[in-house]
């Protein structure tokens, strides 16, 4: 299986690469996670934020690969704890299938993002930074692949 989590935003700092990357690299093949980024959409005094949302959104739909499972982060989804996280993840590795994480920029994702979503995930009741989301979501991520394994990172 593998994960994609497709997020707005490039050029992020140096210790969001490396928190991100430090937690990819624990990850086996058989549950990779990789990184799309999407160029995020004009913002600015005169910029019409209904239109960078709808052109971010187009770009999400666009790099989602066929057949994926699909999460959207959204503040008004589910929150999940890490073990149903886990439980979701087994879910996913029997299905067989890739998942899409969709992850959108600062003004959120489009209706169209939502309602192509197959559920819709809260990360935190906390407004986070969406640099900081990437490496709560890697973590999270292998924390619940360990739970999976039956490995010792995550501790109950």
């Amino acid at each position: 299986m593998r994960i994609h989590l497709i997020a707005v935003g490039q050029k992020m700092p140096d210790w969001v690469k490396k928190g991100y990357d430090e937690y990819v690299k624990r990850l086996p093949v058989s549950c990779s996670l990789k990184l799309v980024e999407i160029a995020p959409g004009h913002r600015g005094k005169s910029a019409d934020i209904k239109r960078a949302i709808e052109d971010e959104s187009q770009k999400m739909l666009a790099a989602i690969p066929e057949g994926a499972i699909v999460v959207a982060l959204d503040e008004k989804g589910k929150s999940w704890s890490t073990l149903t996280l886990a439980e979701q993840m087994r879910e996913w590795m029997q299905a067989g299938r890739d998942v899409a994480l969709l992850v959108g920029g600062p003004d959120g994702l489009s209706d169209a993002c939502r309602q192509r979503a197959e559920r819709i995930w809260s990360l935190s009741a906390l407004t986070l930074p969406h640099p900081l989301v990437r490496v709560v979501l890697a973590e999270q991520i292998y924390r619940a692949w360990s739970v999976t394994q039956g490995h010792p990172y995550h501790r109950e």
